[in-house]
């Protein structure tokens, strides 16, 4: 994943009106390497999910269909074994030239969160003590995995010369989930805070 020439300018691209998904797998691509569907699903589980979102694979291969027929991305078969197939993908010129302006020119969205385990806490005078307390810990071992997977991701990142801004976005997520295991111990502090004063 290259970081880009940052002395090119957003050219007056047209924009198309694809959502943020078509994008995202444009944006895969954008780092020069040709793809398959399941290529980019992995490449989307190994970094986008920490920041974004993972698409699913029908998802993707809608948006590559669309992006193939706006010319943003070719496609071209090449031999899977000595029976099969397999479609690979490449970003054409336009459509880094799209990618660039989007980048530039759209302004990006309020981050959105929706926090599962927030939303019980808030209504913990319905809880059972016990249990709001569990699934606070329940949520605290599922960061724990997903910071392994997150420093999995940052060392990839790192050992690629061209993926400068894929580790910079890998160490944020590292960063980001190390502060949101902190806050799980301080909740679980101030839970118990709580029920002593009760």
């Amino acid at each position: 994943m290259s970081g880009g020439n940052t002395d090119l300018q957003a050219t007056d691209v047209v924009l198309p009106k694809i959502p943020a998904t078509a994008w995202a797998v444009l944006g895969i691509l954008s780092f020069g390497r040709e793809l398959t569907g399941y290529d980019i699903k992995s490449w989307s589980d190994a970094i986008l999910h920490f920041f974004y979102w993972s698409p699913a694979t029908s998802q993707i291969y809608t948006e590559l269909r669309r992006l193939e027929d706006l010319g943003l991305v070719s496609s071209r078969a090449v031999a899977r074994d000595e029976v099969r197939e397999k479609t690979i993908y490449a970003i054409t010129p336009l459509g880094i030239e799209a990618l660039r302006s989007w980048q530039a020119t759209v302004d990006a969205e309020a981050p959105v969160l929706k926090h599962g385990v927030l939303l019980r806490v808030w209504l913990g005078h319905l809880a059972e003590p016990t249990r709001l307390r569990q699934q606070i810990a329940d949520h605290r071992a599922r960061l724990i995995e997903e910071l392994e997977a997150a420093e999995d991701s940052r060392q990839q990142a790192d050992a690629q010369p061209d993926w400068a801004y894929p580790a910079l976005v890998a160490s944020w997520a590292v960063r980001r989930i190390e502060g949101e295991i902190e806050l799980a111990d301080s909740m679980l502090i101030d839970l118990d805070r709580l029920a002593q004063n009760r």
